[in-house]
């Protein structure tokens, strides 16, 4: 069966966002008197959605995880950065043109909806998508599979058809959830795999370039 759908997972996916996170985290920690963290060690925390970052990075600051306005602080932060840094990766662009001609495109994140919406049409790359589903909807955030079981009864799609593209464990978990394949990004800074993690019909992909091949659309 050939495929109908394809779902993208957002950050350490489709876009390299780690630095502007990292910068609205350490500036929301440096406003409670810690020391900032490593570009790479909030990056390893993102996933999961606003509130999860932010209490991984106060316990990693020695502050109280529950820090009363934290995540309020970190929201406006990021607000100010969410497009300062923050690119699709390489290839990315020219893979989802091609994509486009082939089957439906949505995007699935734990990002709040309007930072989402936000960085799409900073970055020009809301044509590409037919529906985008963000993580404070009623669907829940992923694991849950409501969102991308929406998304597939949105593109008439079903399990065998539809695709779903991500980074992290947490991806893998959605589409284990929902009876979809999956495609890894290697590259993406969500990606902490060791070899026998990975079911027989996974996929995994180290540049974005290489999704086309993959899925066999090229």
């Amino acid at each position: 069966m050939g495929i109908d759908l394809i779902v993208f997972d957002l950050d350490g996916t489709l876009i390299d966002s780690g630095r502007d996170l990292a910068d609205a985290t350490n500036a929301m920690l440096v406003g409670f008197g810690a020391a900032p963290l490593s570009t790479g060690s909030v990056a390893a925390m993102v996933g999961e959605g606003a509130a999860v970052l932010v209490r991984r990075a106060l316990t990693a600051a020695e502050l109280d995880p529950d820090m009363p306005g934290a995540l309020e602080r970190f929201l406006a932060c990021y607000d100010e950065r969410l497009l300062v840094h923050t690119r699709p990766y390489d290839g990315m662009v020219e893979t989802l043109a091609a994509l486009k001609t082939a089957c439906a495109l949505a995007v699935l994140t734990n990002k709040p909806t309007r930072a989402t919406t936000r960085i799409l049409a900073g970055l020009r790359l809301s044509d590409y998508f037919d529906r985008v589903i963000g993580g404070d909807t009623s669907y829940g955030r992923k694991p849950n599979p409501e969102g991308l079981q929406h998304l597939m009864k949105a593109a008439g799609a079903t399990t065998e058809s539809t695709v779903l593209v991500g980074d992290s464990r947490i991806d893998l978990e959605t589409a284990r959830r929902t009876g979809v394949r999956i495609c890894l990004a290697r590259y993406g800074f969500g990606f902490a795999f060791k070899e026998g993690d990975l079911g027989p019909d996974d996929i995994a992909i180290d540049r974005a370039g290489d999704l086309i091949r993959a899925l066999d659309l090229g």
